[in-house]
C-alpha cells in the first residue's frame, strides 16, 4: 500500500530562521513560504536528491503546529508523508484494521495540491502519519 516516502515535517518556531539555516548553512535549495490556511500551517520544501523536508510553522490561533511547539519549544520532527496510489482506498482499508483517521476522514487538498489524511500517532507506535496521493 505505501508508496515511496514523501517528505518529514519538522515543526519551527521561526520558520524565516529555518530557512536560513537549511539555505544558506546546509546549502540547500529551499522553496518559497506557501501559507495553508485549511491547515493551520506556512510551509516551505527542503529539496533533496531523493525526498524532500518540510518546515513549517503555525498560522492563526487554532495551528495544531503551536500545540505541538508549546510542548517543543525549540520544534522537532511533526510526522512522516508517505505516498500511497489511491487514498480513498488506502483510509478504507486502514480503518477496516481499526486505523483513526483524523479529521472528518475525507482528503484535504495539500501543499502540493494533492489529497492528503493524516493518521493518529498512537496507532503507529506515537508517529503522526500522513498519506498523500500520487
Amino acid at each position: 500500500m505505501l508508496g515511496r516516502l514523501n517528505h518529514v515535517a519538522i515543526a519551527v518556531p521561526d520558520l524565516e530562521a529555518a530557512v536560513r539555516k537549511y539555505g544558506k548553512v546546509l546549502g540547500a535549495k529551499v522553496s518559497q513560504p506557501l501559507a495553508l490556511p485549511d491547515h493551520g500551517v506556512t510551509v516551505v520544501f527542503v529539496e533533496l536528491a531523493n525526498t524532500k523536508t518540510e518546515l513549517l510553522e503555525p498560522l492563526g490561533e487554532h495551528s495544531p503546529i503551536a500545540a505541538f511547539l508549546e510542548r517543543n519549544p525549540s520544534g522537532g520532527i511533526h510526522h512522516m508523508c508517505y505516498e500511497v496510489d489511491d487514498i480513498i482506498a488506502a483510509r478504507d482499508r486502514l480503518r477496516d484494521q481499526g486505523v483513526r483517521v483524523l479529521g472528518d476522514g475525507e482528503p484535504k487538498i495539500g501543499a502540493h495540491g494533492k489529497p492528503v489524511l493524516f493518521l493518529h500517532p498512537k496507532d503507529f507506535d506515537g508517529t503522526l502519519i500522513e498519506l498523500e496521493q500520487v
